[in-house]
């Protein structure tokens, strides 16, 4: 029997994939409504074929607060990093490494699926093992919007102490994975998974960045970023209104927390990429004052998660634009996302016609599928477009 921690984005789909793969599992949360929902056969969160998933998993899975006796863990905790230091904060696996311990069968396994930076399991949990457990790093590597797939399909790293561990913990994953599985040690797998974040980072920064330049040098970015892709060695990547959910936003603030001095291009990215919201704010303020729109509520924001066609609002560049107009005291704008169903904000809508009625100004912040089937509706509008999807004239870009 598998006891997944923490049922969140990566562990709710994990657990329902081994699951539905004939292996017992037992879901354990400390969010008591969270388990209340999965018992009652629900999902959690809106994810393509998470429902189906959890179907075929029902029979071999079941859902509680209480961490389970066994010999086999998988950690899928929050890693969040400190707004000061940039280092990882991480308590959060720290208390469920405790707790899985304290209840766990000598010799058992405890994998930890967490995205954590190069170390943390030598100078944070390899400190408390206070009995015989053998740790193993298998960090996650998908994606919301193609959760189920990736499971399936992605390669896997698998970091142990020793071959033996790291090819049962692979006889694991490989009930459903069938992507290429490698056994390495634990420190390169840490390293691994925060260095595939950080180079989409960087990657986007420097889209962000000739965004910038081409606008100020009167270039189309869109078309210099199209035919430099033409080369056979460039795969430049999507300018956009900023970086959110918890992985890309996130993962560089390690190397860049632990590595003071040394992480420079990382940190840079980091800042142009943190600096988008501000950009994008700004430049609603230019076509406000350049359309004669003086009262900031006939702006309507469209989009409120982190990527199209997901619920996840983790770190949004929406959530971080509306931030700064907060702390600096400017009224709000409107927002609409068809994902979201649960009321975050006072001026927030939930009908689209209603929303398009309230406003002169778009701002389209997320390309949902949503907003493609709509675009008749915006045709009048005035639309500042960061994302590069909607193709009618006199349409602001980023």
């Amino acid at each position: 029997m598998v006891n997944v921690i923490g049922l969140g984005y990566i562990g709710l789909p994990t657990a329902l994939m081994l699951a539905a793969n004939n292996i017992k599992v037992v879901g354990t949360d400390i969010n008591q409504k969270l388990i209340d929902t999965l018992n009652s056969g629900k999902v959690t969160f809106e994810e393509k074929g998470l429902s189906d998933l959890f179907e075929k998993a029902k029979e071999n899975i079941t859902f509680t607060t209480e961490y389970q006796k066994t010999d086999l863990y998988i950690l899928a905790v929050p890693t969040p990093y400190d707004k000061l230091s940039k280092k990882i904060d991480p308590s959060y696996v720290q208390e469920a490494f405790i707790k899985a311990q304290e209840v766990a069968e000598d010799d058992a396994i405890i994998i930890i699926e967490s995205t954590v930076s190069p170390g943390t399991i030598d100078k944070h949990i390899r400190p408390l093992i206070n009995k015989k457990v053998n740790i193993v790093h298998a960090p996650e590597r998908i994606i919301p919007g193609n959760m189920i797939y990736e499971l399936e399909n992605n390669s896997r790293t698998i970091g142990a102490d020793n071959k033996e561990i790291g090819e049962m913990v692979k006889g694991l994953y490989s009930s459903f994975c069938k992507g290429n599985i490698v056994i390495t040690d634990i420190r390169s797998a840490e390293m691994s998974k925060v260095v595939e974040n950080t180079y989409r980072d960087i990657n986007i920064a420097f889209a962000n960045e000739l965004a910038k330049i081409c606008r100020e040098g009167s270039l189309n970015v869109y078309e210099i970023i199209k035919l430099a892709n033409m080369h056979p060695r460039v795969n430049i990547l999507k300018p956009g209104p900023g970086v959110g959910g918890h992985c890309i936003s996130v993962d560089p603030w390690f190397l860049v927390g632990d590595y003071p001095g040394l992480a420079n291009i990382i940190l840079a990215a980091r800042r142009i990429n943190d600096s988008m919201p501000k950009y994008v704010l700004n430049r609603t303020y230019e076509i406000m004052q350049e359309k004669g729109i003086k009262d900031t509520s006939r702006v309507g924001l469209y989009g409120l998660t982190y990527k199209e066609n997901v619920d996840d609002i983790r770190d949004s560049p929406t959530l971080q634009l509306l931030d700064l107009m907060k702390r600096h005291l400017a009224p709000p704008l409107k927002v609409y996302d068809p994902w979201i169903k649960e009321k975050l904000f006072d001026s927030q809508y939930f009908d689209f016609d209603e929303f398009l009625e309230n406003i002169d100004l778009l701002v389209i912040m997320v390309a949902h599928k949503h907003l493609l089937a709509n675009t008749d509706k915006i045709k009048d509008k005035i639309i500042y477009d960061t994302k590069n999807i909607i193709d009618l004239e006199n349409v602001y870009k980023l």
